[in-house]
């Protein structure tokens, strides 16, 4: 099967899959050597990387070259936070084809303004696009992808802008109508209760996708008993564990004045060299280069 393939047949499946956020390959390669099922392209952890706000303010061409080169880096799918489709329908017609052909299995657009602001932020300015707009969106998302299993999954933000559980559903209820594989709804709740009443109320065939960031009290073991819901993504602990991680290492070395502190608890240079690959490419040598 495609990746494309396994990727839609996992999301119906009763048994929960799992993604993992990833800004670079390297990140991606770590989230699937840990056994995550899928990689997030995510445009928060992205757009951290280069230091800059989840505003759109890095080129759409950034962002699907770093889609690209993660999809190159491991087997399982990736999907793909493309936002707010980088403008109108027009422009989503035209930026699916590249991501399909870049290797992404699928692609997340939500239902706010553009540019956008990061959900994350506890405020922000959030403004939810007409629902026939978004509509349209996803219709043009679907005509133009080349494989039917190629997933477009829709992500209201209904809850996050405050527009209450009523307009989340009917907002969901559309995008569903409109050929959306997933719904994504995520909440900035710090208790999982708005997703949780949203989940036992949505009535439709497509599956939840939920963005436990807010409340990590959510377990997956809790969100497999729902019934409803296709896959959680872990969207943004990669960058969260880059910085942690770094953070930590460079003020000790400084505060120790060396590295001999701290050199023992890193990974060795030959696990770096590992996932680099390197013994691919010495077999590569071995075969060709004689």
């Amino acid at each position: 099967m495609t990746r494309n393939a396994r990727f839609r047949q996992k999301l119906q499946d009763p048994v929960l899959m799992h993604a993992m956020s990833a800004h670079n390959p390297l990140s991606a390669r770590l989230a699937a050597d840990a056994g995550f099922d899928a990689i997030w392209g995510s445009g928060f952890e992205l757009s951290a990387s280069y230091a800059v706000p989840d505003a759109n303010i890095l080129s759409p061409s950034q962002h699907l070259d770093m889609m690209r080169a993660i999809a190159a880096a491991v087997d399982v799918p990736v999907i793909a936070d493309i936002d707010t489709g980088f403008g109108n329908a027009i422009n989503v017609s035209y930026m699916v084809p590249q991501y399909e052909a870049a290797g992404v299995s699928a692609v997340v657009m939500e239902d706010k303004t553009f540019p956008k602001d990061t959900s994350l932020r506890a405020s922000g300015r959030q403004e939810l696009v007409r629902i026939e707009e978004f509509q349209g969106k996803i219709e043009a998302a679907c005509s133009a992808r080349r494989d039917a299993d190629f997933c477009v999954i829709a992500r209201t933000e209904a809850l996050i802008a405050g527009a209450g559980e009523q307009e989340a559903l009917v907002r969901a209820r559309a995008y569903e109508a409109a050929g959306a594989a997933a719904l994504l709804m995520h909440s900035k709740q710090n208790t999982p209760d708005e997703i949780l009443s949203f989940v036992a109320a949505w009535q439709g065939r497509a599956p939840r996708v939920l963005v436990p960031a807010a409340d990590p009290q959510l377990r997956e073991a809790d969100i497999q008993a729902l019934g409803k819901v296709g896959l959680v993504i872990y969207g943004n602990h990669a960058i969260r564990a880059a910085v942690g991680a770094m953070r930590d290492v460079f003020a000790r070395i400084r505060s120790d004045g060396g590295i001999h502190q701290v050199d023992a608890a890193l990974p060795a240079v030959k696990e770096i060299i590992a996932l680099q690959g390197d013994a691919h490419m010495r077999e590569l040598e071995r075969r060709y280069l004689k």
